[in-house]
């Protein structure tokens, strides 16, 4: 094999391993975000009661949960984003990423965060009424998504 063969192969092997961490880099494309620019992030599903009895343990309020899901090809940081509740019980994200096509769930009680699994904390259910309204805003407060449930009095 001559020089200028091996230089060739390598030159290649080095310019398709370009394109690959390209690829992999490349920010989220037009079809990741919705008509106002973000990131499509969404309220996916919520567990507002916890099942059997309400009995206030911290098992039980963490089976009390918001889960927020990314559609995206990308990571996306919640550092600054909010979840709250019609009553106004706000949750912070602190340098929380949700993976690409990832979830995330917000449990009520305390526990240990993790990449899939976030606690708010509480003493009290906050999901648990008849009706309420989950919102879910950015680092800047605009409305990302929200989900209802029940009928408010």
């Amino acid at each position: 094999m001559s020089a200028s063969s091996t230089v060739r192969r390598v030159a290649a092997t080095v310019l398709a391993a370009g394109a690959i961490v390209s690829a992999a880099a490349l920010p989220a494309t037009a079809a990741d975000r919705a008509h106002d620019g973000h990131p499509r992030v969404e309220i996916s599903r919520v567990q507002a009661d916890s099942p059997g009895r309400d009995d206030h343990s911290n098992r039980s309020l963490n089976n009390e949960w918001v889960e927020i899901r990314n559609t995206t090809r990308q990571p996306v940081n919640l550092r600054g984003w909010t979840l709250r509740d019609a009553d106004g019980n706000r949750y912070r994200f602190h340098d929380i990423r949700i993976a690409s096509r990832g979830t995330i769930r917000v449990h009520t009680g305390t526990g240990r965060d993790s990449r899939t699994d976030v606690f708010q904390g509480k003493r009290e259910y906050i999901w648990g009424n008849r009706a309420d309204t989950a919102t879910l805003r950015d680092d800047r407060g605009h409305t990302v998504d929200t989900d209802s449930w029940g009928r408010r009095r």
